[in-house]
Parts: structure tokens; sequence; C-alpha cells
């Protein structure tokens, strides 16, 4: 079963998040094609903060169904493996009983697509670096962005 179905489709959209460093220089970037994009940065980060920015700033630009496709297992598994249910009901403890590092990200990327926009938001997998055009596009422009400390966009 899928999530969306044709009468109905979703806005896919590309997201990945870069870091020179880590911690260092980051950037984010989403793209819906090579003409509807943004990039952002952030000077001292990482690479996990940049992920889950560029998924939250993406569904701030998007409204609807929106089919999310990351590079970043940390993103994705939150959601497929339900992450985020146990971190609530542990009171934003991982399993270990430590705090869930990146808390501000995620409390409101999290509230997003499992309360806000239930059921209207999928994220899935894509392989990086194995040729995908679009994640390329993301890929490079978060890069971008993470060395020349600057955003780009396009809409």
């Amino acid at each position: 079963m899928t999530l969306f179905d044709d009468a109905d489709p979703a806005t896919v959209v590309f997201t990945d998040g870069a870091c020179i460093g880590n911690p260092g220089p980051g950037g984010w970037a989403w793209a819906v094609s090579e003409s509807a994009y943004e990039s952002g940065h952030a000077a001292n980060t990482t690479n996990q903060r940049m992920e889950v920015t560029a998924v939250l700033q993406a569904l701030g630009a998007i409204r609807g169904r929106v089919h999310v496709v990351s590079d970043s297992t940390y993103v994705v598994n939150c959601f497929s493996q339900r992450w985020w249910a146990g971190w609530r009901a542990r009171g934003w403890r991982n399993s270990r009983g430590e705090p869930v590092a990146n808390q501000d990200l995620w409390r409101p990327l999290i509230d997003e697509v499992v309360d806000k926009r239930r059921g209207e938001i999928r994220l899935t997998w894509v392989k990086g670096h194995s040729g995908d055009p679009m994640n390329e596009l993301v890929d490079r422009l978060a890069v971008d962005a993470a060395r020349f400390q600057r955003g780009a966009s396009a809409r």
C-alpha cells in the first residue's frame, strides 16, 4: 500500500545536508527541480543537524502532500523505525537514557510530520553519490552552501 494515490499526487523533494569537518561549516539544501530549490548554511554545526534542517526547510516551503527523498538514514530511519515514538515515550531520552541529540530540530520536524501533517508526508531513502541527478543536485547545493557560507534559491 502506498501513502499517496494517483488522484492526489505528492510534491517530490530531495534534501541533503553537508559539513566541512564535523563539526564545522555546514550547508543544507532541498530541491523539487533544477529551477525550484533552496539552500542555507550554518557557521559551526554537524552533518546530522544539516540533514534534519534540510527536511524542516523543505516542509516549511512546500504545502500539501510531500514525498521527501533523502540520503540520510538518520532522518529516514527516525520515521520508518519510529524512533520518534520512543523518544517521546521516554521524555526525549534515547534508548541509553541520554538526551536525544538535536532535539531542538527533531521536535519541530516530528511535530510537523507526525502531528500537524499526519498522512501528508512520506520519507524514503536514496543512496547518496549513486548518480541520481536530483540527489547530486542537492548535494552540490549543500556543499556549496557549507563551503561559501551562503545560501541560494530559485523558485
